[in-house]
């Protein structure tokens, strides 16, 4: 264990990692809930994933640039992505719930304890909270936009320990690995240059919304609330079992207060 006060965690994983060529990565997303499955013989356990309008192209083959078609998108890709979940953790007898949340159920402290209640009650009976942004029913003023912010949010209220991101980067680099080949990956962060933040965003896959930038606003958001958030790779999941298992910082970036 990272460090024994250490006993809530949220795990977001991005389109990216969840879908290749328009379906769902299958082996990928079995290698994630097998980590849960793991995981949680030691913590609790919040999943938040992205993956459903990637998932709805499989079905319908829309514009996801247009806000009708993404919505269609994410309505036809959700229950694929929770069945392919529900497929999957119960191999393992483990049970799921769905959870969608918009930006206004942060902003309304009702609808807030309520969440809070119903992800503490699905933690205590042992089964896994998985939250996505309610794509569908969501106006732009309602809407994160994408689920770093969402993750780092969850992470927050629902008094989570730590943040993990699955991405499809290997961590923070010193300079965009792209374009510079002695790219260093900074292994520790307590604070994020404001320029930095001020980037454009960027993602690689074309179904996802976020990029490095919605990672560091996620992080800052975190360390400035005194929580801590590990950005590893989703594709190759070594660096957060070495993390969350047996404390061993090989690979990625760690994100932590100063006073941490």
């Amino acid at each position: 264990m990272t460090e024994s006060k250490l006993q809530r965690i949220v795990i977001k994983v991005g389109t990216a990692v969840l879908t290749e060529n328009n379906n769902i990565a299958k082996e990928r997303m079995m290698n994630l809930v097998t980590l849960i499955a793991n995981l949680k013989k030691i913590y609790d356990v919040i999943l938040v994933t992205s993956g459903a309008v990637g998932a709805g192209y499989s079905a319908l083959k829309l514009d996801k640039s247009k806000q009708i078609g993404r919505k269609a998108l994410a309505a036809a890709g959700q229950p694929i992505l929770m069945s392919s979940y529900k497929q999957k953790f119960g191999i393992y007898d483990m049970d799921t719930a769905q959870i969608l949340l918009t930006e206004d159920d942060f902003d309304s402290r009702k609808r807030t304890i309520m969440f809070q209640e119903i992800i503490n009650t699905h933690l205590n009976y042992d089964i896994v909270p998985i939250i996505n942004e309610n794509d569908i029913t969501s106006t732009p003023e309602q809407s994160f936009g994408d689920n770093d912010q969402l993750s780092a949010h969850v992470a927050c209220a629902t008094d989570a320990d730590l943040l993990v991101i699955l991405s499809d980067i290997d961590g923070y680099y010193d300079k965009n690995p792209k374009e510079f080949k002695d790219a260093k990956i900074i292994k520790e962060i307590t604070e994020i240059p404001k320029e930095a933040l001020a980037q454009d965003s960027s993602a690689n896959n074309a179904f996802a919304t976020g990029g490095i930038v919605t990672k560091l606003k996620a992080a800052d958001f975190l360390m400035k609330r005194g929580k801590k958030m590990f950005l590893c790779n989703g594709f190759y999941l070594s660096a957060a079992e070495s993390y969350l298992f047996r404390g061993e910082h090989t690979l990625g970036t760690l994100f932590k207060p100063k006073d941490a």
